[in-house]
């Protein structure tokens, strides 16, 4: 088996188990792989803002790719590579999406208060208001919320029941002008809840992994990607050894990867045991 030089790890569902906290064993597994030389990128959904606490509980540098690979950045907040969404297709996808901006957010790559703009905020959503009340100073209210697009976002985001963004992927996806972007899509079953994330054409957490990895000399065979979700399958299809936690969805599944344990069973950290640390070379301590 070829030596792992990059582990890319998805956040949600991945690293973090059902309490949204990172299993001890993840940690010591993920500093382990470090120590012998291998670079570990978190390759998330999430801003870099929401993703950083999650960082932080990481023990080791780390190359965070965000927002579906629209944004790169290093631990410090070093932004290293943006694929922003024109403001113009933005503005186009809001205006084809006119009864769907109940739980609508767009999305900008700013320091502080702005960064997610929503045309109203109900903090007391039953199924929303934990991630508002979090992300408090960060959040913004612009009606209308085309009004908003001064500047290029990373993208624009829909939320919702998993039957209602079922449908709304279907009607973006139809879009006469689809071909000016590209959509993530995030489906948590179990909580009833989805994500379809519009961002820049052609990006996808794959198409930067694999980006990120060319500007480091870094090999696909060279590359073990860990996820559970739909937005995680281009970049599990790019890497050279795929792995899907046990609670992955079923269409990750479906494709005969390697499976790990589940989140709450510390399933990343086996598999980097299991397929990452037998084969890493210890690093030079020559300076």
């Amino acid at each position: 088996m070829t030596p792992i030089r990059l582990i890319a790890l998805d956040i949600d569902g991945t690293l973090l188990d059902s309490h949204q906290q990172v299993p001890e064993a993840n940690r010591v597994a993920i500093a382990e792989a470090v120590a012998r030389g291998i670079e570990v990128a978190l390759v998330t959904g999430r801003r870099y803002n929401f993703a950083l606490p999650i960082a932080e509980k990481i023990p080791a540098p780390l190359t965070m790719i965000l927002n579906n690979g629209a944004i790169v950045k290093s631990k410090d907040g070093t932004t290293q590579l943006r694929h922003l969404l024109p403001k113009d297709v933005a503005l186009s996808v809001l205006r084809a999406m006119p009864d769907n901006h109940d739980g609508t957010a767009v999305q900008f790559d700013r320091v502080g208060k702005g960064q997610v703009v929503y045309e109203h905020i109900d903090w007391n959503d039953p199924v929303r208001g934990t991630y508002l009340l979090r992300n408090r100073e960060y959040l913004a209210e612009v009606t209308p919320l085309e009004t908003c697009l001064t500047e290029d976002p990373i993208q624009v985001m829909f939320t919702g029941p998993m039957d209602r963004m079922l449908g709304v992927a279907k009607r973006i996806d139809s879009l006469p002008f689809a071909d000016q972007f590209s959509i993530a899509r995030t489906f948590y079953e179990s909580r009833n809840f989805a994500f379809v994330d519009v961002i820049r054409a052609g990006c996808s957490k794959g198409a930067t992994l694999a980006e990120w990895a060319a500007l480091r000399g870094i090999a696909r065979e060279e590359i073990m990607a860990i996820g559970d979700n739909l937005n995680d399958r281009e970049m599990l299809e790019y890497a050279g050894v795929p792995v899907v936690m046990g609670n992955s969805v079923a269409e990750l599944k479906s494709f005969g990867w390697r499976e790990t344990l589940s989140n709450d069973e510390a399933g990343v950290a086996q598999a980097i045991t299991e397929y990452a640390l037998p084969v890493a070379a210890v690093p030079s301590r020559q300076s």
